[in-house]
């Protein structure tokens, strides 16, 4: 029988093969930081997760959307921030993948401030000097739909465009908003403001089956801009849909991304 010379060097040069031909795919890393407001404004110093886009940068620099969460993602927890739309939805959609990401908490017992919200834009958009200024947009559920609708009342020409789900104007509209059950709620929605946005591109989208926002806040709203003169309004009513389907079939569309990004 002939006899086999045992090489080390052979044997370690297999086992590396083996071991990288076996191995599972890596994890890519994730783009997403915890970042701080560098002041407050007003009573907000938001918190948020900053997700830097990949590829090449666009000539006249990246996109950012701005994500506004609902009132349950509420607190100190920024893991809750991840729980819907575009923080948990980035890998999964280029559109999402090649932009900036700013997805703020907002404190617990609290609700949107405007204010608070175009200061954290504008300083991330600041820093970073790398952000096509003229393609910001704005996403956002529930009571994050609220927020969008009052930053648009008040700055109607700030966001290139925006898709707010299953939210409404006047927070206040809803007897679970009002003092007594929840606090720190403000009203600072306009309707007079909202018809100064007459050239936004606005997609809105609600559920006709939702009990926590009744779709008529979403309705009234739309008929306010139509009636004003803008021509660039697409409104989304899925039948039967409860308040949490909604956000989910629209963000689970590409449609819903591939539109955003085109304006």
């Amino acid at each position: 029988m002939k006899s086999t010379i045992f090489n080390p060097a052979l044997f370690l040069l297999w086992c590396l093969t083996c071991c990288t031909a076996n191995a599972e795919e890596p994890t890519s890393k994730s783009n997403q930081t915890h970042l701080q407001m560098n002041k407050a404004v007003g009573d907000h110093q938001l918190h948020y997760l900053l997700q830097s886009p990949t590829g090449e940068k666009p000539a006249a620099g990246w996109p950012l959307l701005l994500f506004l969460h609902g009132y349950g993602e509420c607190g100190t927890d920024m893991s809750k921030v991840k729980a819907h739309g575009p923080p948990k939805l980035i890998r999964q959609f280029d559109e999402l993948s090649g932009c900036v990401v700013v997805s703020p908490q907002c404190p617990r017992d609290s609700w949107w401030r405007v204010d608070a919200l175009k200061a954290l834009v504008d300083e991330v958009i600041r820093e970073r000097g790398d952000i096509d200024k003229k393609r910001l947009y704005v996403t956002g559920l529930s009571m994050g739909g609220y927020g969008i609708w009052s930053f648009i009342s008040q700055y109607p020409d700030y966001f290139a465009a925006a898709m707010p789900i299953c939210g409404g104007g006047n927070p206040f509209n809803l007897p679970a908003n009002r003092p007594g059950r929840k606090s720190g709620i403000t009203n600072e929605f306009s309707m007079s403001g909202l018809q100064k946005a007459v050239s936004m591109p606005i997609w809105t989208f609600h559920g006709t089956k939702d009990g926590s926002v009744p779709i008529r806040e979403t309705e009234i709203l739309v008929k306010t801009l139509r009636d004003a003169g803008n021509r660039r309004v697409k409104f989304t009513a899925y039948d039967g849909a409860g308040h949490v389907a909604a956000w989910k079939k629209a963000y689970d569309s590409p449609d819903t991304w591939q539109w955003l990004f085109r304006q």
